[in-house]
């Protein structure tokens, strides 16, 4: 059974916390850097949904990673250190290593060119990351980098994007093979925002690739002429490389998604039918705004046994459905928005415990639609209801 101490840390590892590895003192030196080599690969599989795999087309690391696996799982003693931490099933699979991984190399032959020592096959704790002649040229494309001159032309565009990622009108996505460097975007590198200024004409590089030199300026007020293929190497081999997504790549708020938008829910706005006589007495300007991932009649289908409709039944006045956006980052602007209109009441419950609503707001229908299309325009940032006036300021 496994101690509270080790409960507490799977806990916080599923909500996102971070917990610190102690080292067992009775490991020797060897087996520390065989589970460190395994949780490269454990790593490798969180980003890419996927065990590492062998393949002329694939990454360097990842056809480093692909023999390490395949060795962990032969050996037996690695097995036995490494099987209590494969909570990915990892050591169970069998992914034979190919005849011929790249340019007719055998197993040995592509461990040595990766820095492994191929005349001791039982060690794998040896394994090093050598990178090519490219990839170092790429590196060094990404570090060197000069003052922008005119980032004052640019600076607004780095604050906007950022109120828009706090709003959640934009979003990032991992920055994967398929995805695409273009003037006009923004990505994130090395924890960096990155603007694509400006293209040169495309050519073919010597691997017989379309590439560009770009013009991209980061958020830090300097800017670096890079390689398209560069700039995309670096992004996919940083595990925080992001590319942030356009406010109009899909519909926020539509009847219908576009090819590829992913629906992410329903804002809805409900009239409450409680006798209550603070509900009574303004029934008609009380809404509930929240919002929800699935069907609205069957989140309001118990209102009377839930306090936080009021303990009573209630009719939907307005929907929205929407795409591409984080529904909790929403929900809080939303209420960033209409909090100086929050109803302050008290209800209890079906056991007679008091419960503070927090979604119900005084502030008209019409309000509620303006604040939705200033959100999918982009213009609600610094805006907030005034009760005194009813309206946005």
């Amino acid at each position: 059974m496994a101690s509270f101490n080790e409960e507490d840390d799977a806990l916080l590892e599923e909500l996102g916390v971070e917990v610190e590895t102690k080292k067992d003192a009775n490991r020797t030196p060897r087996e520390e850097r065989i589970i460190a080599g395994f949780e490269e690969i454990q790593r490798f599989v969180e980003q890419n949904g996927r065990a590492p795999q062998h393949g002329e087309d694939r990454d360097i690391f990842e056809r480093l990673y692909a023999v390490r696996l395949n060795r962990l799982r032969d050996l037996a003693d690695c097995r036995a250190v490494l099987e209590i931490r494969d909570h990915q099933g990892l050591l169970a699979g069998a992914e034979p290593a190919p005849a011929s991984i790249s340019d007719d190399l055998d197993d040995d032959e592509l461990l040595a060119q990766l820095g492994v020592d191929a005349t001791a096959p039982t060690d794998i704790t040896e394994l090093r990351h050598v990178r090519s002649a490219a990839e170092k040229r790429a590196a060094e494309e990404i570090a060197n980098r000069e003052k922008c001159e005119d980032f004052d032309n640019f600076k607004p565009l780095f604050e906007q994007v950022q109120k828009e990622l706090s709003v959640g009108l934009r979003q990032t996505r991992r920055f994967e093979r398929k995805s695409e460097i273009a003037p006009g975007r923004f990505y994130i590198l090395g924890g960096q925002k990155a603007y694509v200024a400006a293209t040169e004409e495309p050519f073919t590089n010597e691997h017989g690739n379309i590439d560009a030199r770009l013009r991209v300026i980061f958020d830090n007020g300097t800017e670096s002429n890079l390689l398209m293929r560069s700039l995309q190497k670096a992004l996919q081999q940083d595990p925080a490389g992001r590319r942030i997504i356009e406010p109009s790549a899909g519909p926020l708020f539509a009847d219908q998604n576009e090819e590829g938008d992913e629906a992410s829910g329903i804002i809805y706005v409900v009239r409450s039918k409680s006798n209550h006589p603070a509900v009574a007495a303004h029934r008609d300007v009380l809404h509930k705004i929240g919002v929800t991932g699935g069907n609205v009649a069957r989140r309001i289908a118990n209102a009377r046994l839930d306090p936080t409709f009021l303990m009573a039944e209630v009719e939907i006045v307005a929907t929205y459905e929407l795409y591409n956006i984080n529904r909790t980052r929403l929900e809080n602007l939303i209420h960033r928005i209409f909090g100086a209109a929050r109803l302050n009441i008290e209800i209890k419950d079906r056991f007679g415990q008091p419960v503070i609503p927090r979604e119900w707001f005084l502030v008209p229908l019409f309000v509620i639609d303006e604040a939705v299309k200033r959100i999918k325009d982009g213009t609600i940032s610094g805006y907030t209801y005034d009760p005194k006036t009813a309206s946005l300021m």
